[in-house]
């Protein structure tokens, strides 16, 4: 919208034929826990100022502006309450549409909106919205925010009375925003753009700083964020499964994408990959759940993740290396491969030990566990 400069009253006239008519909440919901997924985000409102949610503070909503008059974020929340899985919502700070998000920031100047209101109506919907959400959709994990990149440095969100709204209406409920930069006041955790927390190669972390909250890293399934017919460029499982680990060996937590199809189905694409990821987990999660960044986080042969007196090596190349350094000063007990316990030859050297791993097999993830002294 923003990119062609799509007028946004044409762009509203698609809702009316907006029928997701093969949606359903069971099925996603059973498809990303298989995955191992322990939380659902899903998008309340995007830039374009959609509401995918009944909201009485706009008629541009999927209730009452669609034919499919069902509420799409409803049926969500009410299926992973029976599924026993977490809900978060993604909620945008920026609007293509609304004319009292103004002043404009670098985006949207080509939407179409020949007026402007006050900012002051816009924040008040804002927190409207976000009561309407925290009120009437049961527990809601965490809020996503996104879009504050728009507005310069300096620009008064009103943050603080914001975050505290949250926190007031569902207090367990967690706070995250996409702006790219070191943690604000009243966050309770951090992600990155498609970017591992602490690199850049995405191009949006030039300014963010890892701070000390819980990390989470949101990649693509594909190239795009919402569906393309053309994009068919899959990861593969490995690579879903190597981008995972290596998440989870800095410390992080990672948010897949996946954008649905016009008719409300996953992709069966995606499905299959969520099922292969989920093939995984359910044989090595105990290296991943609970864990913690590890002695190494970044390596050319991998990761390694740390659970109490376990450090978990992972070795995700297609190429074993000779051996593998590792600092340590904890006592190593033993080290064996996590799949078979067969032992794995090491030995000690200042400052840490190195493992023999000349032959070993390469995978998907070859895991050597070490049981260390505590």
């Amino acid at each position: 919208m923003n990119n062609d400069n799509i007028d946004c009253h044409e762009y509203a006239k698609v809702a009316s034929g907006f029928y997701p008519s093969r949606f359903d909440a069971h099925e996603w919901v059973a498809a990303i826990k298989a995955s191992g997924a322990r939380y659902i985000c899903i998008t309340s409102r995007h830039h374009d100022g959609f509401s995918m949610f009944h909201t009485k503070y706009s008629d541009y909503n999927v209730v009452d502006a669609t034919p499919f008059k069902r509420d799409v974020i409803k049926e969500l929340a009410e299926e992973c309450q029976k599924q026993g899985i977490k809900l978060h919502l993604y909620y945008s700070h920026l609007d293509w549409t609304r004319e009292d998000y103004y002043p404009l920031g670098r985006t949207g100047h080509g939407t179409g909106r020949t007026s402007h209101g006050e900012w002051a109506t816009y924040y008040e919907f804002m927190n409207h919205q976000l009561t309407e959400l925290l009120t009437n959709y049961g527990p809601i994990g965490a809020i996503w925010f996104d879009g504050m990149w728009d507005q310069p440095d300096g620009f008064d969100w009103k943050l603080d009375e914001q975050y505290a709204l949250i926190h007031k209406l569902q207090p367990a409920c967690l706070i995250g925003n996409n702006h790219h930069k070191a943690p604000y006041p009243g966050e309770d955790f951090q992600m990155f753009e498609r970017d591992l927390p602490g690199e850049n190669k995405a191009g949006f972390s030039g300014e963010s700083v890892v701070g000390r909250l819980p990390l989470e890293t949101c990649e693509t399934m594909n190239g795009m964020w919402g569906y393309q017919i053309k994009d068919q460029n899959y990861k593969s499982v490995t690579e879903l499964v190597r981008l995972l680990v290596r998440a989870a060996g800095k410390g992080a937590n990672l948010l897949m994408n996946i954008g649905p199809q016009p008719n409300g189905e996953l992709p069966a694409v995606a499905v299959e990959r969520l099922k292969g990821v989920g093939k995984w987990m359910s044989e090595n999660g105990e290296t991943i759940y609970g864990t913690t960044a590890g002695n190494v986080m970044t390596a050319s042969w991998g990761t390694t993740t740390r659970k109490g007196n376990m450090l978990y090596v992972h070795l995700l190349t297609d190429e074993m290396p000779q051996f593998v350094t590792l600092p340590l000063t904890e006592k190593v007990l033993s080290s064996t491969l996590f799949h078979t316990g067969e032992k794995v030859k090491w030995e000690k050297i200042q400052g840490g030990i190195v493992l023999h791993t000349e032959n070993l097999r390469p995978s998907m993830d070859c895991i050597v566990a070490l049981k260390l002294k505590e």
